[in-house]
């Protein structure tokens, strides 16, 4: 299942909400080692998640997590430009047109394709949203999983070396990369838009998930 939900409506489905956070805490901190706060239950959130993010959430037929991505403007308060700037020479990146992706997260033992459906779905919100682009930031490890799915970013700024290595990339939307990733995805796009337009676009009352 395909989730298009904003953090304010994740109480609506809290087995998903529940299960994506203990995710986040098991690669970010157990299996990458990164310096996150998990807290009493188990759970890694920061304060981007206080700022009503999108997430786009893939769940297993009993609503787990399996994977999940976080979106938030560039206009308001983002990772890159409150941690980041020195990987781009101190500047910031504001824009209505570019977007923050951020915890790109896959459950461990999720099918391979999930990674290509994530991304595929990334490029979607830039489709719905009217987004040009989309900016993270990344490690030596995920850049290899870019170029696996292929649709790997544009780097902007690195920082470090070999796997401690650090970077902010750009991705740009483009109807060649969708067909690709697509077909690595095994998804049909069309039937993306539609997920999206149940999910993301629909009324605070209703069901954000389609089978």
């Amino acid at each position: 299942m395909l989730n298009f939900i904003y953090a304010n409506d994740l109480s609506r489905n809290p087995v998903l909400a529940e299960s994506m956070f203990r995710d986040r805490a098991d690669q970010f901190k157990t299996r990458l080692g990164w310096d996150v706060s998990v807290d009493h239950k188990g759970h890694e959130r920061d304060e981007y998640d206080n700022l009503n993010p999108l997430y786009v959430i893939y769940s297993d037929p009993k609503g787990r997590h399996l994977g999940s991505l976080r979106f938030l403007p560039t206009t308001g308060q983002t990772m890159l430009n409150d941690h980041f700037t020195h990987l781009m020479g101190g500047g910031t990146l504001e824009s209505p047109f570019i977007w923050e992706c951020t915890r790109f997260c896959l459950a461990q033992g999720a099918p391979s394709k999930i990674a290509a459906a994530l991304m595929l779905d990334a490029g979607e919100v830039m489709r719905q949203c009217a987004v040009d682009d989309f900016v993270g930031v990344f490690d030596a490890r995920m850049i290899r999983i870019y170029r696996r799915v292929g649709w790997p970013p544009e780097i902007l700024g690195s920082a470090g070396d070999g796997n401690d290595q650090i970077s902010v990339g750009l991705w740009s939307r483009s109807n060649e990369d969708r067909a690709k990733i697509a077909r690595r995805a095994q998804m049909d796009p069309a039937l993306v838009a539609e997920w999206f337009h149940a999910g993301a676009n629909a009324k605070p009352t209703e069901l954000y998930t389609l089978a």
